[in-house]
């Protein structure tokens, strides 16, 4: 007799190829991104909070944030140590960006890709925005200003260094 276990166990085989795939860890994460949003979620109805109304000022603040907090989580040497655990040092990848391995197997290799994927960790970062948005929105706009200023640094050293080098032929 086939079971759920057996079919699932061969979604799983025909699905990795051969190649280490981790869906249950995988399916770990999710469970655990789920109920934080769900904990969160029930925080806030318990609470008596509403989501805020959200202005374009308010969505562009959102998005240069959690794409300079994923940016800084998955990439910048200061934070490597969050990932260490997870990833092996393979150099570096671009200006102030590491370039890190994955490492492991199971959920320890899960979260390696999670922590060096920027695309990947900007869901967890803006959920978490947003979360600020609906419990302190005040000092979340605050921090969001102070990344999207880091941000838009960034952007600047870059530019410099291009006309910097384009002046030196």
């Amino acid at each position: 007799m086939h079971t759920v276990t057996d079919a699932a166990r061969d979604q799983r085989r025909e699905y990795r190829q051969g190649d280490d795939r981790p869906l249950g860890s995988y399916g770990a994460l999710l469970a655990v991104y789920g109920l934080t949003v769900g904990a969160g979620s029930l925080i806030a109805r318990l609470t008596g909070r509403r989501p805020p109304e959200l202005s374009l000022r308010d969505v562009a603040l959102m998005a240069v944030t959690t794409h300079r907090v994923s940016r800084t989580l998955a990439k910048d040497a200061v934070t490597s140590p969050i990932r260490a655990p997870f990833t092996r040092y393979r150099g570096v990848s671009g200006p102030a960006e590491l370039s890190e391995e994955v490492r492991g197997t199971g959920t320890r290799h899960a979260v390696g890709e999670l922590l060096t994927c920027p695309f990947c960790l900007s869901q967890w970062a803006g959920t978490a925005y947003a979360a600020g948005m609906m419990f302190a929105p005040r000092a979340t706009r605050f921090v969001g200003a102070t990344f999207t200023a880091v941000a838009a640094a960034d952007w600047l050293h870059l530019a410099y260094t291009r006309l910097q080098r384009s002046a030196e032929g």
